[in-house]
């Protein structure tokens, strides 16, 4: 079994509220969810109007396929036109 985390930090320029900030997560999540079928949470900078850090899981038996799935969760985050990718780490256990 691989576990893989993904620690994706966004700056979002646009957002000037914590209302508008939540607008834009809400949507990245879903979508995330939805497409890939992994696990997404706002891990921290909770009370701040432009900065997020999220966190993705995917549990497999297949490391090519853990890869290959955070992999394109990356890629989606890094389009996002909302959003502006200032940090990925990725975690392997």
């Amino acid at each position: 079994m691989v576990v893989g985390i993904l620690k994706i930090r966004l700056h979002l320029p646009g957002s000037n509220s914590l209302k508008a900030k939540r607008k834009i997560i809400m949507s990245m999540k879903e979508r995330i969810k939805s497409k890939f079928n992994v696990s997404v949470a706002e891990l921290e900078d909770n009370d701040l109007w432009q900065v997020c850090t999220l966190g993705v899981a995917v549990i497999s038996n297949d490391s090519a396929f853990a890869n290959t799935v955070l992999s394109n969760v990356a890629n989606m985050a890094g389009n996002h036109p909302e959003a502006v990718v200032t940090d990925i780490n990725l975690e392997w256990r």
